[in-house]
């Protein structure tokens, strides 16, 4: 049975988009929250920073816009920080008793 392709609003896809743009989770698990793939969402944050000229990008000096520097930081600090997680859980289901 062939999968029906849906349809969000502009309006949805830019609520979606802020959830990635205003906190600290990376595009790949808002993605897995809202059903969609990683790849679109990362499109559709592509076009709503073309759209708005950057995004809502801000640091905590408010307002201010970060840098391009800052930017490639914050990513990385993401990206250590979900690798981290996944070490402990992966220790934590090796360090139980399985017998």
């Amino acid at each position: 049975m062939a999968r029906q392709r849906r349809y969000f609003t502009q309006e949805h896809k830019d609520e979606i988009v802020r959830m990635v743009l205003d906190g600290p989770r990376p595009i790949a698990h808002v993605a897995r929250e809202v059903g969609i793939h990683d790849t679109t969402l990362g499109n559709w944050v592509k076009d709503y920073r073309r759209r708005h000229g950057g995004g809502a990008a801000t640091g905590d000096s408010g307002g201010e816009k970060m840098s391009a520097r800052e930017l490639e930081l914050e990513r990385e600090n993401r990206r250590l920080r979900e690798e981290n997680d996944f070490l402990k859980k992966a220790a934590a289901f090796f360090a139980r008793d399985h017998r």
